[in-house]
């Protein structure tokens, strides 16, 4: 594993009790930052806190109050907050648009968009009052290409995309640099939320003929994560075994 400098810094993960989250969580960590770890399973959140001697933090990232709340104890802590990377999501039910639960739309987007926006207003004052910061926000493909049967995730991921060039528009110059991650399917619990006629669709659809691991994107975050991403902002990395390269 390469290393990364991230000595001294402070980094936000929520997600954290599993997943591209807890990947990003060991990573970093490895890396030398100091870990405020967010994420609603409190069981699994422990573990990687454990893992990595971050510091849990039970919650939802669609309670704008714990979300505050959360930051601003991260910041009191450490004086600082640095880094923060939106790995919080859920897949929600597979149904076509017809038979979609209006209940289950709004629950995706709440957590996938809502979420991020939450988090990102939370932190960014801490940032920009600092000079630095670095956010990661975790999109997908499906925003670039909509999965079918799956309009609610594609949608909230596309929100995630745009949220990211509005914000990182918004801050340049300030220090604090916005970028997002496109993965293509990666191996992560996740997968037990969609069918496997879903997860064979977009297996189908990569070039590489694989899912993509979430020690690989972990890598990329990391990168992203540092002060060598200095010319890198609003802007939409894709990972995702050749299936879109634009």
């Amino acid at each position: 594993m390469n290393q990364i400098d991230l000595k001294g810094r402070v980094a936000v993960v929520t997600g954290a009790a599993s997943g591209i989250g807890r990947a990003t969580a060991k990573r970093l960590g490895a890396d030398g930052a100091a870990l405020e770890l967010w994420d609603a399973a409190a069981e699994g959140l422990a573990e990687t806190a454990d893992s990595t001697g971050g510091t849990a933090t039970v919650l939802s990232v669609a309670d704008d109050d714990a979300v505050a709340a959360a930051a601003a104890a991260a910041a009191e802590r450490h004086g600082r907050v640095d880094i923060l990377v939106n790995c919080a999501g859920i897949a929600g039910d597979i149904a076509p648009v017809a038979e979609a639960d209006p209940a289950e739309w709004r629950r995706v987007i709440e957590v996938n968009l809502t979420g991020t926006f939450l988090c990102c207003r939370a932190v960014v004052p801490h940032m920009v009052r600092s000079g630095y910061g670095r956010i990661v926000n975790i999109a997908s493909v499906a925003g670039k290409e909509g999965n079918p049967n799956a309009a609610h995730y594609s949608a909230s991921k596309a929100g995630v995309i745009t949220f990211t060039r509005a914000l990182g528009k918004e801050v340049a110059g300030s220090g604090v640099l916005v970028n997002c991650i496109t993965p293509a399917v990666i191996d992560t619990a996740i997968l037990g939320q969609v069918t496997e006629a879903q997860v064979k669709y977009m297996v189908e659809r990569i070039p590489l003929g694989r899912m993509g691991r979430p020690e690989e994107v972990a890598a990329l975050i990391a990168w992203l994560s540092s002060e060598e991403c200095s010319f890198s902002t609003a802007a939409a990395f894709d990972l995702s075994g050749g299936r879109t390269t634009y």
